[in-house]
């Protein structure tokens, strides 16, 4: 076992200190490692505010982003299958303000002034923002199933034309910043007739940068369209996407009909289902992956912060002892770009580290640079020894937890009508069709297969391999998927395919071709008859025996 990790009393590291979770630890961490460096170098002012008990304590978070009308209330009540307080639906702009939706014992809303000064909620630090801010942010609390795993955050419909021009009274891209950094998911949703992406959308997004890794996007009320249109709508969204999310991977979006009415046209049913379950197994997996994202984002602020220090401290050796002060400080200030370079070469540190050199050069504008601390190589190393020991311990421990406890999956709401019962999805489709039949579904088919199988030249009712593999070749699936389709057909072992074999390869080939998987034992309601087991036969036959 690792040196500072004990199985059975949690994580001792050298310095004594005892973490019975990987959250424990993470946040020990953070105050003990990281927190110096970030308060000596101004590390809140400049990028976010220091991290609290809450922040580690709390429970996954969606966050909902997109245009009005695109359904992210509609999305949330059909995750929870019930209303919340506070909620309003309507083709105009409804939600002004940002909803955090979480569980609570008693029904209830909470207002956002009183909701920053509550300490077991992670939302102190958005007291920065002023009433402005706090006057459209509220806590809507219900007892539901879904909101004891995660909860969710829902933001204020993003406007387009003459009406993004009003001013909303807060900073709306940096509230969305704050949020990001904090969220497990981000989920930008678009109408299947609305896609354009306005001034006010495109900030938003660009605030999100960084985050890359926890966006997904939900192009809703797909089923208004047919499937040519549709084909013509997520060709255009990707276009749209490309011009403002700068990765050269191509990001996830799911489609869909995310509310609980009738489908307006039901030819792309079966896709909106798959996407659906996609989707919600995507969801249903933050509880699991909560530690593993918190570690990967300390980690990440743990890089920026480490970079901040070196900016800082650079700034604070180039400025002169006595004149020139402000002089120096505009010129430090206006080669910013070059002194980044210069700190890649000298400290090795890849340009993706660094923070946005535009908004770096706005801030600087308003601290005297000679009052900036010189560097301290100590908190650097704390951080840096963090970083290469610490962490990898603490990923361990992670696997130990895994280990130790069932999985932790979203239930409730829309996520139990996913999986189970007839209309789970796949229910009745591929391998599992004909598993409520009382006649072996392959008999429907089996004249035609029949035909075929004569034509094979059958020696005692069987065909031998050479002249099944020239028909089942004739599919074009690759031979990997052939021989797996040979052996779940060739029940006897004995090389050879009887009529009844011979069918059940042709099933199982028109399966794979219709897009379904095909599974690692043959299910019992594929056997073919001739090749089941007679119960009553084995009883006689023991018996004689005996």
């Amino acid at each position: 076992m690792f040196s500072w990790v004990n199985k059975e009393q949690g994580g001792r590291n050298k310095e004594g200190d005892m973490f019975q979770t990987v959250t424990e630890g993470l946040q020990s961490l953070y105050t003990k490692k990281l927190l110096p460096l970030e308060e000596a170098y101004f590390f809140h002012d400049f990028h976010s505010p220091a991290l609290e008990e809450a922040d580690f304590q709390s429970k996954p978070m969606v966050l909902l982003v997109g245009q009005y009308s695109t359904g992210k209330t509609t999305f949330i009540r059909y995750l929870l299958e019930q209303d919340f307080p506070g909620m309003r639906i309507g083709p105009e702009p409804t939600t002004d303000g940002f909803i955090a939706v979480m569980y609570g014992d008693n029904e209830g809303v909470v207002p956002g002034n009183a909701l920053v000064v509550d300490p077991k909620k992670p939302f102190r630090k958005l007291n920065a923002f002023g009433n402005a801010f706090l006057n459209r942010f509220f806590c809507s609390q219900m007892p539901n199933q879904v909101l004891q795993s995660i909860s969710i955050i829902d933001t204020p419909g993003i406007l387009s034309g003459e009406k993004q021009r009003i001013s909303r009274g807060y900073d709306f891209a940096e509230v969305l910043r704050w949020f990001g950094e904090r969220v497990d998911r981000i989920i930008l949703l678009f109408d299947a007739h609305k896609l354009d992406i306005s001034d006010e959308f495109s900030e938003a997004i660009k605030a999100l940068r960084g985050q890359d890794d926890k966006i997904r996007v939900v192009l809703n009320k797909a089923d208004q369209v047919d499937t040519q249109q549709l084909m013509r709508v997520y060709g255009a969204l990707m276009w749209s996407l490309g011009k403002v999310i700068n990765t050269p991977e191509v990001v996830r979006v799911y489609l869909g009909s995310f509310w609980a009415k009738p489908l307006q046209n039901t030819d792309n049913r079966r896709l909106f289902e798959a996407e659906a379950q996609d989707l919600f197994r995507d969801i249903q997996a933050l509880p699991r992956n909560a530690a593993l994202r918190k570690l990967n984002d300390l980690i990440k602020r743990a890089r920026l912060a480490k970079v901040h220090a070196y900016i800082i401290s650079h700034l604070k050796k180039e400025m002169p002892s006595l004149f020139g002060k402000e002089k120096k400080k505009e010129e430090l200030i206006a080669h910013l770009p070059e002194i980044y370079q210069m700190l890649q070469r000298e400290h090795h540190i890849s340009p993706g580290d660094f923070p946005n050199v535009n908004k770096m050069q706005e801030q600087l504008m308003h601290y005297d640079f000679s009052k900036f601390p010189s560097l301290k190589i100590k908190l650097i190393e704390s951080v840096d020894k963090m970083l290469s020991n610490k962490i990898s311990s603490l990923m361990i421990m992670i696997r130990e937890e895994e280990g130790k406890q069932p999985p932790q999956m979203v239930m409730g709401g829309a996520f139990d009508g996913s999986g189970d019962g007839p209309f789970g999805h796949g229910y009745g489709e591929g391998i599992s069709a004909g598993a409520d039949a009382e006649d072996w579904i392959v008999s429907r088919d089996k004249p035609r297969y029949d035909e075929i199988f004569y034509t094979l030249m059958p020696i005692n009712g069987k065909v031998t391999g050479i002249n099944a593999k020239k028909e089942m070749m004739s599919s074009r699936l690759p031979n990997t998927v052939l021989g797996k389709i040979w052996k779940l057909a060739d029940c006897d072992r004995d090389g050879m395919l009887d009529d009844e074999e011979f069918a059940l390869a042709q099933h199982l080939i028109k399966v794979k071709l219709e897009g379904f998987e095909l599974p690692s034992e043959l299910p019992a309601h594929l056997v073919p008859p001739g090749h089941r087991k007679n119960p009553t036969a084995d009883i006689l036959y023991t018996n004689q025996e005996d």
